[in-house]
């Protein structure tokens, strides 16, 4: 068996679109996974030092490890008018220069927000940590992500949807790009076809066995939400749009990264099919 390093986040899309391959429902060939889950930020900082075969990564890191990953077309998360949450305590007034805590500086949420609000102090700690940092006046405000969007003390209310961010910068209407999965470039291309094909059906097993996944998720406390809440947050962020990269979510990538080329963060406008797995090559193969 060839041992695959899976890394990814605990939260709920990343957890249910992973655990069909993890609980024996897709044919993983001559494969074995073996699931890491980890906070999203620590996630790109391992991305930049390579230490995982496939990963999950914010989309803002990407153009970091363009040479060293190689982008994956499925078990991705976009934004459909919603996303990640700036909120503040409800009795709050934020100056220009308010203190905020975000969940990473490689977070597609963090690269945004900079940009809008960049005379914003910011400080970085984990996604769990952010609504009581808030609320106990730590800092004048914080991005909440996953699933704490859905349900926050009633002491906070949103200050600005970063969906609402998103449409002023692109311009177009364009779905949010948030996160996806990269696979180490050093591995054999026939093998990462066949990788990424392996987790596309994954995606493909958990939505069309969306309520028997939820209900042995939440059995085996393997999520942090439940019942109602879980299957509108799946909505959200693992749906059959969580498939596979279409047009338009390839159109909102390349917009997102001319934004950040743009604004000074990378070296050059990124074309997302340039760094996608060209499948075409095991058909150019075999003739």
């Amino acid at each position: 068996m060839k041992k695959i390093e899976l890394a990814h986040s605990p939260d709920a899309d990343d957890i249910f679109m992973y655990y069909a391959i993890k609980f024996g429902w897709v044919d993983t060939k001559d494969y074995e996974f073996e699931n890491i889950a980890l906070d999203i930020e620590r996630l790109n900082q391992e991305a930049l030092k390579g230490s995982y075969d496939v990963t999950a990564i914010s989309f803002a890191l990407y153009p970091f490890i363009k040479d060293e990953y190689a982008l994956l077309r499925t078990a991705i998360s976009f934004g459909d008018g919603y996303g990640p949450k700036l909120i503040k305590r409800r009795d709050k007034i934020l100056k220009p220069n308010f203190k905020v805590a975000l969940s990473g500086k490689y977070t597609t949420n963090a690269m945004l927000f900079r940009i809008y609000y960049p005379n914003a102090r910011v400080i970085y700690m984990n996604f769990l940590e952010i609504e009581e940092a808030v609320i106990n006046g730590v800092v004048d405000a914080g991005i909440l992500i996953h699933e704490s969007i859905l349900d926050f003390d009633n002491s906070l209310e949103v200050e600005k949807e970063l969906w609402d961010i998103w449409v002023e910068l692109a311009g177009d209407n364009l779905p949010l790009p948030l996160g996806g999965m990269a696979i180490r470039r050093s591995i054999p291309l026939n093998r990462a076809i066949e990788i990424e094909n392996i987790l596309i059906d994954g995606v493909e097993m958990a939505n069309s066995k969306k309520e028997e996944l939820c209900k042995r998720l939440e059995d085996e406390n393997l999520v942090r939400i439940s019942d109602k809440m879980l299957t509108k947050y799946l909505d959200m962020y693992a749906s059959d749009e969580s498939v596979e990269l279409s047009d338009l979510q390839l159109k909102a990538l390349d917009r997102l990264y001319e934004i950040g080329f743009i604004n000074g963060l990378f070296q050059e406008p990124l074309k997302t099919k340039d760094y996608l797995i060209p499948k075409e090559y095991r058909e150019l193969r075999d003739r």
